[in-house]
C-alpha cells in the first residue's frame, strides 16, 4: 500500500465518475474507494459495481466506504469504516482475515493503537487541511504521521484537502498513501487536468 488513494465524491453522474476514475487508473493508483454519502441504495449498487470492474480491470484494490453489506454483495477487496460506523474488530469478523480493513482515526493515536489491534489493515489521519468535501475541526499535526510510524505496523493513509504540494511534508514524515478527493476529480474540466493531477501525487512517492 504505497502512493495515491484515490476516494470518489458524491456525484449522480455516474458515466462521468466512471470516465474519470478511469482516467486516474490508468495513470497509476494504489487504492480506489467508492465513497458516495447521499447515493440511493440502487445507485450506490451501480456505481460500486461497475468502480469494481474498472478497479479490477487495472489491477487496483477497491473497497466501499461505511456500507459492509455492499462490499459482502460485490464481494469487493474492502471496507473503510469512520468513527460512527461499526468497530473495526466487527467487520474483521464479518469479512474475514483476507479483506482490507481501513480506519479513520483523525488525529487520536489511541484510535489507531486500537484499530490497529482490532485487525485494521491501514489507519487514516486526518484532516490536515481545509477540505471541499468533509468539515472538521483541522486541527491534526502533521508530526502525528512521524509518531504513527514508530508506533503502529500498519500503512499510513494522509486526508483531508490533499494537494500534491501540501501532501509532500505528510510523504516525507513517512505517509504511504495520500487520499484525495477533491484535487482528482474537482479538477476534471479536461483529461489533461486528471491525468497531470495523479502523476504529480505519484511523483511524491516515486524516490
Amino acid at each position: 500500500m504505497r502512493g495515491l488513494y484515490l476516494v470518489t465524491p458524491n456525484w449522480d453522474d455516474t458515466d462521468r465518475l466512471l470516465d474519470v476514475s478511469e482516467q486516474a487508473l490508468q495513470e497509476g493508483v494504489a487504492l480506489l474507494q467508492y465513497r458516495h454519502k447521499s447515493a440511493e441504495a440502487p445507485q450506490r449498487r451501480e456505481q460500486a459495481g461497475a468502480l469494481l470492474a474498472l478497479a479490477r480491470k487495472y489491477g487496483v484494490p477497491f473497497i466501499i466506504n461505511d456500507f459492509i453489506e455492499l462490499c459482502e454483495e460485490l464481494d469487493a477487496d474492502g471496507v473503510h469504516v469512520g468513527g460512527t460506523d461499526a468497530s473495526v474488530p466487527q467487520v474483521r469478523a464479518r469479512l474475514g482475515k483476507d479483506k482490507i480493513v481501513g480506519a479513520s482515526c483523525y488525529g487520536d493515536m489511541a484510535l489507531a493503537r486500537t484499530a490497529e489491534a482490532g485487525g485494521a489493515s491501514y489507519v487514516a489521519f486526518g484532516g490536515f487541511y481545509p477540505s471541499l468535501v468533509k468539515k472538521y475541526p483541522v486541527t491534526t499535526p502533521l508530526d502525528i504521521v512521524l509518531q504513527a510510524k514508530r508506533e503502529i505496523a500498519l500503512p499510513c493513509v494522509v486526508i483531508g484537502g490533499m494537494t500534491p504540494e501540501n501532501a509532500a511534508p505528510l510523504v516525507v514524515r513517512g505517509a504511504d498513501m495520500v487520499a484525495a478527493i477533491s484535487s482528482v476529480f474537482n479538477n476534471a474540466y479536461e483529461a489533461d487536468d486528471v491525468n497531470i493531477a495523479v502523476q504529480q501525487f505519484n511523483q511524491l512517492f516515486a524516490v
